[in-house]
C-alpha cells in the first residue's frame, strides 16, 4: 500500500491502494485514494441458513411455526457485505446484544475474482 499523494509528496494518515487497471492498458498502475469511499455506507448483513418453499407454504406459517434451513447447527454464518460474501463467522453473546466473531475473511484477491 503506496502512502504517497498524487505528485509525490506523502499525505499524513491517507489511505492509498494501487491496482493494476483493468482497462485496455493492461500492465498500466493506478494509485487511488481509499479516503473518497471510507464514509460511504455498506450493509452488513449475517445469513444463517437459505431454504426455498412454495407460495402455498409460505401462507401457511404462522407463530411457532418452524423453518427448516439448509444449514446444520454449529456450522459458520456466511457474513454479506452488499451482497457480496466477505466472511464466516460464529455468534456471540455481548452484553445481551448478537453479535459476530469472525472465523474465516475472503481474501481481496478471491472476492475479486467472484465479481468476475
Amino acid at each position: 500500500m503506496s502512502t504517497q499523494s498524487v505528485n509525490g509528496a506523502p499525505k499524513s494518515g491517507e489511505q492509498r491502494l494501487e491496482f493494476d487497471a483493468l482497462n485496455e492498458g493492461g500492465g498500466e498502475k493506478a494509485d487511488v485514494s481509499l479516503d473518497m469511499i471510507l464514509d460511504v455506507p455498506v450493509t452488513l448483513a449475517m445469513e444463517v441458513g437459505r431454504t426455498r418453499i412454495s407460495i402455498r407454504n409460505l401462507l401457511q406459517l404462522n407463530q411457532g411455526s418452524v423453518v427448516e434451513l439448509d444449514r446444520a447447527a454449529g456450522e459458520p454464518l456466511d457474513v454479506f457485505v452488499n451482497g457480496t460474501l466477505v466472511a464466516h463467522g460464529e455468534v456471540v453473546v455481548i452484553n445481551e446484544k448478537f453479535g459476530i466473531r469472525l472465523t474465516d475473511v475472503i481474501s481481496p484477491a478471491e472476492r475479486v475474482r467472484k465479481l468476475r
